[in-house]
């Protein structure tokens, strides 16, 4: 009797042998949940890889299902700020490990994450708002993914730009997103002189304290043209502001420093209008700080229309004038 209870017992002992390290990720990630409508939802599970994930911004309910379960299966997420993200993710009751992956800590961070990546984790990469990549430092981080050869997904959803581009009422049919303009006013006058023959409607992304200066600018460089202020769409204080450029910037010198998360949205140029001799100069000098004197004349006639021949013959002329002042 003693000796068949003791036979049962070490049968038992063998069943609970450790699992193997993939059985066991795997029983992890399939427990991994995210709450909506006060129901725990259990996540599937998610592919190794890297996947971008778009997240609210601003209103947290524009989150997608999709978006709550790859946050809430993935192995790790990456963010610029893990306070932002973390508002986000206890919203959700997701317990997802985050770590910080922004512009200031990306060439050590990096590393670290196509390791993790190499290994077979899941790794969510997300920015503060909106879709990732979009005037963030994922750039790279995809780009090294793709190179070492591990699979890179989009979970798409919220967009600032797009939300700013449907609501501004200005042509959709083509544009072009520009970041943030330069900070310093030499640098954004020539940057604005760039984008002036670009026959797409603008989107801009500022600041609350540079919105003045930034609109003054472009009053000065893009003349009376439609535009649309953004601020804090999908917030509580949603406000969208139109006007003629001009207008616009007139009365943001009177008021003060506004907050919040802003878009510009500039109409494109007029079918009419001409690049003047002046214009072409900014355009060219713009071109040639960054590009060679053949992509500088490229691009340049590209943007405005003219003829290639003319446009190059410009651009010795200022290139030997450079020369001459070095």
């Amino acid at each position: 009797m003693t000796g068949r209870v003791r036979t049962a017992r070490l049968g038992c002992m063998r069943t609970t042998a450790p699992i193997s390290a993939a059985a066991r990720a795997s029983r992890e990630r399939a427990t991994r949940s995210y709450a909506l409508h006060g129901q725990s939802v259990t996540a599937p599970p998610l592919a190794p890889g890297l996947h971008l994930v778009a997240t609210p911004i601003g209103n947290l309910r524009d989150v997608t299902v999709r978006a709550l379960e790859a946050l809430a299966a993935a192995d790790l997420i990456a963010c610029e700020d893990t306070r932002v993200t973390r508002k986000l993710l206890d919203h959700y009751a997701i317990a997802t490990p985050l770590t910080p992956y922004h512009e200031h800590n990306a060439a050590e961070a990096r590393p670290k994450l196509l390791a993790r990546l190499a290994a077979g984790d899941a790794i969510a990469l997300v920015s503060d708002a909106g879709t990732p990549l979009v005037s963030d430092p994922g750039y790279k981080l995809v780009r090294a993914t793709r190179a070492q050869g591990t699979p890179v997904s989009a979970v798409p959803g919220a967009s600032a730009v797009l939300a700013a581009l449907t609501v501004s009422g200005l042509p959709t049919d083509r544009f072009l997103f520009a970041g943030f303009l330069p900070a310093k006013e030499g640098q954004r006058r020539a940057r604005i002189a760039e984008l002036k023959r670009i026959p797409a409607t603008l989107v801009l992304f500022e600041s609350g304290p540079r919105l003045a200066a930034a609109l003054a600018d472009l009053a000065a460089g893009l003349g009376t043209r439609e535009a649309a202020i953004c601020r804090e769409l999908t917030k509580l204080y949603e406000e969208v502001r139109h006007g003629a450029l001009t207008t616009l910037a007139r009365e943001t010198a009177d008021a003060p420093a506004p907050r919040g998360e802003i878009a510009i949205v500039i109409a494109p140029p007029d079918a009419q209008e001409e690049a003047t001799a002046p214009d072409l100069d900014a355009l060219i000098r713009a071109a040639l700080a960054r590009l060679s004197l053949k992509e500088a004349v490229a691009e340049v006639a590209t943007v405005t229309g003219a003829a290639r021949r003319e446009v190059y013959q410009r651009a010795l002329a200022l290139a030997e004038d450079r020369d001459h002042e070095r």
